[in-house]
């Protein structure tokens, strides 16, 4: 990294919050939104593989790193020097296998697989201090992502199964407990069977190596993608997309398909 690139980031950083007077309004609690608007553009540009986007997501993101290190310092929290320190002291902590600590830590796998470095972390966290293993995820996260998240970490602690089928076995469980459910009509009922459902649809994805989240979003963008091109069908021949039929719909529907999106 250039860290003259760094430095003058960090002094544009300083020169706004003194002189421009939105940043000097900003606070966490302002800032916190925006950020989060920011992660979900990067997101986009990461599955779009839009390199010059995620340039442009990764500097926006950083310069919140930045900000948000700004106030804390002038509420004698801590400074961008401690976050920098930190992470780079946690990331040498973590990793014992490239750098051996000073005594062996007890409990600790040999590493010889992705899936062996995932178990150690998760067990240095216990080790400092985490009451859970599932500690470690926000609250806050979107559902698929949090689903993802919690399964993983269940399952480097061993709560897992053991094959993909044994998992869409599962899946198919849960499915006719979704469809007894529906035949009660009882709305928390099917609620409650139609999340066991998608959380176990999320699994089976997860055994597939496949990002669940990201697969559903590939649809939405499909889906998006084809239903305003059916829109713009329509308008091209005159006709008011809403007052078609639905079979006229739906060879709309068949017609954007056959384009290739």
């Amino acid at each position: 990294m250039n860290q003259d690139a760094f430095n003058r980031l960090v002094q544009v950083m300083d020169e706004l919050r003194e002189k421009c007077p939105w940043d000097r309004k900003q606070t966490i609690h302002t800032l916190r939104q925006m950020t989060i608007e920011e992660t979900y553009e990067l997101g986009d540009a990461i599955l779009e593989e839009d390199w010059k986007g995620m340039k442009e997501e990764l500097g926006d993101l950083l310069l919140h790193i930045v900000f948000y290190a700004k106030i804390a310092q002038e509420q004698d929290r801590f400074t961008i020097t401690e976050v920098l320190t930190g992470i780079t002291e946690k990331l040498i902590k973590r990793h014992p296998h490239i750098y051996p600590p000073d005594a062996a830590i007890g409990g600790l796998k040999e590493v010889r697989t992705e899936e062996d470095v995932k178990k150690n972390w998760e067990q240095l966290k216990l080790k400092e201090g985490k009451t859970s293993v599932l500690s470690g995820v926000p609250r806050s996260l979107p559902a698929v992502v949090k689903a993802m998240r919690l399964q993983e970490k269940a399952g480097q602690v061993g709560f897992e199964w053991e094959t993909a089928p044994q998992v869409w076995e599962k899946v198919t469980e849960e499915t006719e407990e979704l469809r007894e459910a529906v035949e009660t009509g009882a709305p928390e009922k099917m609620e409650e069977e139609l999340g066991d459902l998608l959380f176990s649809l999320i699994n089976y994805a997860r055994f597939l190596n496949i990002d669940a989240e990201a697969a559903l979003e590939r649809t939405n963008k499909k889906f998006l993608h084809r239903f305003t091109r059916m829109e713009q069908l329509a308008a091209a021949a005159g006709d008011q997309f809403a007052a078609l039929t639905l079979e006229q719909m739906d060879t709309l529907w068949n017609q954007v398909k056959t384009e290739g999106r």
